[in-house]
């Protein structure tokens, strides 16, 4: 028998920003109730104008440790990488 409710990450989007951005975790029994605690533990100053909850369980994420190989393939792909390009003077800074 579980004793102890789901782990919820929690997201929230500024006032001024584009993007949601991690904020903390809390426990809940469900999606609604861990926004309505969100919004009481992490925009107690109307900092926020949207929150996304995301149980802890569902996230999936890489190791730390398969740096390399996870990577190393973006190595390969020199023209993702602007250094090699010249830029016009006209152009100005960029």
């Amino acid at each position: 028998m579980k004793t102890e409710w789901p782990l919820w990450e929690i997201f929230i989007r500024g006032q001024h920003g584009l993007s949601h951005r991690h904020v903390g975790s809390l426990h809940a029994p469900d999606a609604e109730m861990a926004i309505k605690n969100a919004r009481d533990v992490y925009t107690r100053r109307n900092e926020g104008v949207s929150i996304w909850v995301v149980e802890a369980a569902a996230i999936t994420a890489s190791s730390p440790s398969d740096k390399g190989p996870m990577y190393e393939p973006s190595e390969s792909k020199v023209y993702r990488h602007p250094s090699f390009y010249d830029i016009p003077d006209d152009v100005g800074a960029m």
